[in-house]
């Protein structure tokens, strides 16, 4: 049996909207690997006509023939067909349009990257099988999925072919927090047992899935990731291959080079030892879509708009985990010798630690919304931001950024400890807002978000509007 269905409660409704409609649907759906994009189809097609055809692993021998082959013979086997020529896309899809003429039908092209692999005529030949065959049913809905995000943004969303065609495009992310908790279900687990599971695996839902919750988080971890064959020992080599495979090389090298925190562009070239290019650019835009790097940016506040210069950070819990502390002990952990203790005796687990914890609370940045109160339609601008040094002004980084249309801005410090933080970090927050270039009519409003607890000093002296304990978001769920 499938494992239980978890969240993705608005992500439904969005699909489900397309049930109802009086005309065909293709809807695309992107997102990191693992994290639930086939799953959540399934859960949407549940009782009706389904059909699912997945593109398979191009690996060596794997070519176009071999991709409409095993087309074929899904197709075939689903309908209880003689056996189908697959000489040609626009034959299979003539078979697969004359079995779903009528009625509802929810198919589903997965990996579909893998699915076009080699052959230039897939895709003009699927247009042409929609325009002509598949939208004349009207309860007829084509998903198009794939984790190479980039290669439907520049192949079927950017591409004159398709414009007009797509109804709607999802990119799934993590799961928030709120679905993420439903994983231990009525277990009464302390917030910080959770927070070390999540610093490893992020909202990710495959990963969630092998969490056993009747054990501590150190003996999932150890399970997962340090012992040989684990889940996420073997992880990092197979999403990279499957998504990069030949460029994997400098794909990683740019990871391995904001693993400790965010750089610039011409930092990260620094780094891997080239030059700015558009190439490097592409690079940063593929992983982004991928799933593994976000970028920040600075914005005027006057008007709101984003200014030319990004920094870039490491967004991926488990890729961060796994290059940090895996990966270095691979030859140990093949061998069944490496002796795991406990994660506060790796090293700079606390560094680290901090790191994964700022993206657990970027990721669930709605959390911090509805805890302040601010209503979706006043939100501005809401991001990390970061101002550059210049002559006239210092260089600051501000973990959290909140910018109303009332210009009123919640400067939020993201601070991880596994002891109380006392008042010494208001002087650190009085520094950046002083080294802020902000026009005089704007109020600042200073919000603290922690997970473990905060000095009665730092209570009272109410520097902070709001303090926010994120581990309240993790408590148990009745």
């Amino acid at each position: 049996m499938p494992p239980l269905f978890i969240g993705r409660e608005q992500e439904l409704k969005s699909l489900r909207h397309y049930l109802d409609q009086r005309t065909a649907s293709l809807l695309v759906i992107t997102g990191r690997r693992r994290v639930g994009k086939s799953r959540l189809v399934e859960e949407f097609a549940k009782g009706k006509n389904f059909l699912r055809f997945s593109g398979i692993f191009p690996d060596k021998g794997v070519d176009a023939s071999a991709q409409r082959e095993e087309f074929a013979r899904r197709l075939a086997s689903q309908f209880n067909l003689p056996a189908l020529k697959a000489t040609d896309w626009a034959d299979l899809w003539d078979a697969l349009a004359a079995q779903t003429q009528t009625g509802q039908w929810i198919v589903l092209l997965d990996e579909i990257s893998w699915m076009a692999m080699e052959d230039p005529t897939f895709l003009p030949k699927l247009k042409a099988a929609w325009d002509e065959q598949f939208k004349q049913n009207p309860k007829f809905i084509l998903i198009i999925c794939g984790s190479i995000s980039s290669w439907i943004e520049k192949n079927i969303l950017s591409s004159t072919g398709y414009v007009g065609r797509v109804s709607y495009v999802l990119k799934l992310k993590e799961l928030p927090l709120e679905d993420c908790n439903l994983f231990w279900g009525r277990k009464k687990i302390s917030a910080f047992e959770k927070f070390k599971i999540l610093s490893v695996t992020g909202g990710v839902p495959l990963y969630l899935e092998n969490i056993d919750i009747n054990a501590s988080a150190e003996s999932n971890i150890q399970r997962l990731c340090f012992q040989s064959g684990g889940l996420l020992v073997r992880e990092f080599r197979d999403i990279f291959n499957d998504y990069f495979s030949a460029r994997s090389e400098i794909y990683e090298k740019i990871l391995r080079a904001i693993l400790n925190g965010r750089l610039e562009l011409k930092a990260i070239c620094e780094f891997i030892n080239t030059s700015p290019s558009g190439l490097i650019s592409e690079y940063l835009n593929d992983l982004e879509e991928a799933g593994f790097i976000q970028y920040d940016f600075t914005w005027d506040f006057a008007s709101g708009s984003e200014k030319r210069h990004r920094i870039y950070r490491l967004s991926d819990n488990y890729t961060r985990f796994y290059l940090k502390y895996i990966e270095p002990e691979l030859f140990k952990i093949n061998r069944g010798i490496f002796e795991f203790i406990s994660l506060s005796s790796l090293s700079n687990w606390e560094v680290m630690t901090g790191l994964q914890f700022e993206n657990l609370v970027l990721n669930n940045r709605h959390l911090v919304k509805k805890f302040l109160d601010i209503p979706y339609g006043d939100v501005l601008v809401d991001n990390p931001f970061y101002q550059r040094a210049s002559k006239k002004k210092a260089g600051c980084q501000i973990d959290y950024l909140i910018q109303t249309r009332f210009n009123t801005l919640y400067l939020c410090e993201i601070k991880f400890s596994k002891n109380l933080i006392g008042s010494s970090v208001i002087q650190e927050i009085e520094k950046k807002i002083k080294a802020l270039a902000i026009p005089k009519n704007f109020s600042i409003r200073p919000i603290l978000i922690h997970v473990n607890g905060v000095t009665e000093d730092l209570i009272d002296q109410r520097y902070f509007d709001r303090v926010i304990n994120f581990s309240d978001f993790l408590g148990v769920q009745i």
